[in-house]
Parts: C-alpha cells; sequence; structure tokens
C-alpha cells in the first residue's frame, strides 16, 4: 500500500479505504489507485489484515485421505462450492492414510488460524484438537468418525451398503465370495469387512479368511489380490471390493480370466457404467454427504452451538452387470 500511496501522490490511509471497499474517497482518485494496483499487482493480505483483527481467517482447513483419488476429488468441489457461497476458501491437504502426518497436518493448518476444520481422518485418536475445539475451532469428522472426541460426523451407512452386496451375490448363487480392500485399521474397511461377515453368517455361510485380501491402497495391489485369490484351492466365485480402488483393481486383475467371477464395489466411479460387463457398485452421494458436512460446519460458524450431530448418509445397490453373473 505504500508503494501504490507514493504513485499516486496519496496517504496510505486513503490507499486503505480503497482496498477495502471504504467510502470517503472521491472517483477520480479511487479510479486512480485502482489503475496502479492492476499495473504493479498489487494483492490485499488478508491473513495479515485477520491476525491485525486477531479474528481466525476466512480459510476453511480440508484433511482428506489423497487428493488424487476421485472420491475425494468430487468431495473438494463440493465442500469449495459451499465455502464460496460463504466467502470461505478451502486449504486441503492429504494426509497419506497416515494418522502422525495427519496430526502434524491439523497443527499446521490450525497454526495458520483457520476458521473452522474438515477431516477424513486416518489416525487412531484426536484428543490432540480439544484445546483448539475449547478455543472455539468447529470440527466436522466426514467418512470416519473422530476416536475419543465428541464432534458433528457424516458418515456412510457401511453396514447397509455392505449387506446389499454381499446379499446381492448371494441371492445370484455365490457361496465363496472373496474380499478385496484397503488398509484393515481404516475405519469403513472395518465397517465394509463387518458387513461382508455378518451377511455370510444371515445366509449361514462359513466365514473363509483365505478369502480376505486387505491392505491393498492402489487398484495395483487389488489386482494382485485377484491373482492370489485366483490360486487357490478353491477359489472365490465372487469378490465384494470395499471401495472405488479396490474394484477397479479387481476389475483390472480378472480382464485376462477365462473363469467369469462375479464382483460388487463399495463407492461408485467414472466410467463404472462403460466397462465390459458394466460395474455393479453401492452407490452414495458423495455430493450430498460433503454438502451435509459443509452445512454442520457453517452452522457452527454462524453460532449453533447444539449437541454433536451424527448423520448416517443412506446407500442404494446399483446394478448394472458385473454383480449378476452366476458361478
Amino acid at each position: 500500500m505504500s508503494d501504490v500511496a507514493k504513485r499516486c501522490g496519496v496517504s496510505i490511509k486513503t490507499v486503505s479505504r480503497v482496498v477495502n471497499g471504504l467510502p470517503g474517497t472521491s472517483p477520480e482518485t479511487t479510479a486512480r489507485i485502482q489503475r496502479v494496483i492492476e499495473e504493479i499487482g498489487f494483492r490485499r493480505n488478508d491473513l495479515a489484515m485477520d491476525l491485525r483483527q486477531s479474528q481466525a481467517t476466512s480459510t476453511i482447513g480440508l484433511v482428506i485421505e489423497d487428493v488424487s483419488n476421485p472420491f475425494y476429488g468430487v468431495l473438494t468441489r463440493a465442500i469449495e462450492e459451499r465455502a464460496v457461497r460463504e466467502g470461505a476458501m478451502v486449504l486441503a491437504v492429504s494426509s497419506e492414510e497416515d494418522g502422525a502426518r495427519e496430526k502434524e497436518l491439523i497443527q499446521s493448518l490450525c497454526a495458520r488460524r483457520i476458521a473452522g476444520l474438515m477431516v477424513v481422518t486416518a489416525a487412531e485418536e484426536h484428543t490432540f484438537l480439544e484445546p483448539e475445539i475449547r478455543r472455539g475451532l468447529p470440527v466436522v469428522f466426514f467418512d470416519r468418525p473422530a476416536v475419543d472426541l465428541d464432534c458433528d460426523t457424516v458418515v456412510i451407512d457401511n453396514a447397509a451398503g455392505s449387506r446389499s452386496a454381499v446379499a446381492h451375490l448371494i441371492g445370484y448363487g455365490h457361496r465363496r465370495i472373496g474380499v478385496v480392500g484397503d488398509y484393515a485399521h481404516v475405519y469403513t474397511v472395518q465397517e465394509r469387512t463387518a458387513g461382508y461377515r455378518a451377511t455370510l453368517a444371515e445366509y449361514g455361510i462359513p466365514f473363509d479368511e483365505s478369502l480376505v485380501r486387505l491392505g491393498r491402497h492402489q487398484a495395483v495391489e487389488a489386482a494382485a489380490a485377484v491373482h492370489e485369490l485366483a490360486a487357490l484351492p478353491d477359489p472365490p466365485t465372487a469378490i465384494f471390493a470395499t471401495n472405488n480402488r479396490a474394484t477397479a483393481g479387481v476389475l483390472r486383475g480378472l480382464r485376462d480370466r477365462r473363469s467369469p467371477v462375479a464382483v460388487v464395489g463399495f463407492d461408485d466411479f467414472e466410467l463404472a457404467d462403460m466397462l465390459v460387463p458394466p460395474a455393479t457398485v453401492v452407490w452414495h452421494d458423495t455430493v450430498e454427504a460433503a454438502r451435509v458436512a459443509a452445512d454442520l460446519l457453517f452452522a457452527r460458524l454462524h453460532g449453533e452451538s447444539g449437541p454433536a450431530q451424527r448423520v448416517v448418509m443412506p446407500t442404494r445397490l446399483v446394478i448394472r452387470g458385473s454383480g449378476e453373473i452366476r458361478p
């Protein structure tokens, strides 16, 4: 602002009034200041201004697992759209499914005086957030709940979704159903594999540990799991994949198999309906879930002080072809 003031022959206070949209400056002076601002590329430092006013910034921190995963791209975009309507920005960071890294990222975001925080957690405890919450930081957990912390939470109905997937395969005559998924400690994986086991038990089908392949974080690892399952003396005739990446990997691993294997995956994904056969999936509305989570956060920012809420989003089985292959 000092540089602009010197070039325009006005005071810093006059430049400040123009920059902040305050009255008291003639149209001619305002136009001259704005022209110089454009010429020198001046940008207002909102963070510095917020700090001077001892307020939080207008930035929402978003901690996700991996920004390269399309699921998190959809999530981030939906939250950004809601934040823009509130005049806020979203700063998204990836924990890479590492609890220690997640903690470091959250602490770094809090040091930047974010206005609110949304987390898709990989950590196994969250008591480190208690001081920030006591200071008034609103926090919403998405997809996976906090551990030992009472916060607003939006999760998917993993139990119902898993049951619909596995029951669907059983309905087509499958009794040897493999499961391929991400790290075993991840909340959604735990819930979905629990639903898998409960559904087998409901139909009187014994659980077989040899049919379970977890810890497959990347699609290439899920594809390798398919080859491992196919090498079993009594291989599965169907596979339940616990997320979009696992489903993509499973379908890739089955590409050259002569014997058809039925597949149902949790999470829809782009072009799933264009495959041969099209992928049968457990669908949930990621955009709507993200909007619900963002609404909870901004309600807190606007003064909502009621008890923590837990919202469970519904799922729906989308039948397309890959899950309708009989043994």
